[in-house]
């Protein structure tokens, strides 16, 4: 049985952070999905159908990574993909807090279902979406921040 982990977020937009998360977690699970998902807290920047893309290229010699569009409660769709992991990645003590009560609620919803936290690594760990979005709506220089190139 293949150990499919669900890796979940708005990525708005996705960084290398999140990227350093997925290619570690290749090392724990057979195969990562990202799922973008919508999140009714928050107006996009980015849209998604161009993130969708920017992140598969990020992704075309690792066929193990699956990149798609969701809108439903996380935990249904690790049933419908046939997960069993959600993978997450903790910057600092804030995520933590908040990233666990969501893996207590996904707990409740899928009893099947693990939530794997990985420390983000040290190099990452300040970089946020919130914060590129903003440098980049300033006119700011984004690159070195992102896995791909924005169109």
């Amino acid at each position: 049985m293949n150990k499919i982990a669900i890796f979940p977020g708005s990525f708005d937009p996705y960084t290398n952070g999140h990227h350093d998360i997925v290619c570690r977690g290749l090392d724990i699970f057979d195969e990562v999905v990202i799922a973008i998902g919508h999140n009714s807290q928050k107006i996009r920047y980015f849209q998604v159908v161009q993130m969708k893309q920017s992140i598969e290229s990020a992704f075309t010699n690792e066929p193990r990574v699956t990149v798609m569009i969701y809108d439903q409660l996380t935990a249904e769709l690790a049933k419908d993909y046939g997960a069993n992991y959600l993978l997450r990645g903790l910057r600092n003590t804030t995520d933590f807090e908040y990233e666990n009560s969501i893996s207590q609620v996904n707990r409740y919803l899928n009893q099947e279902l693990e939530t794997v936290f990985l420390i983000t690594s040290p190099q990452y760990a300040s970089i946020s979406s919130s914060i590129i979005r903003e440098v980049h709506k300033y006119g700011g220089d984004i690159k070195n921040f992102l896995p791909y190139q924005l169109s």
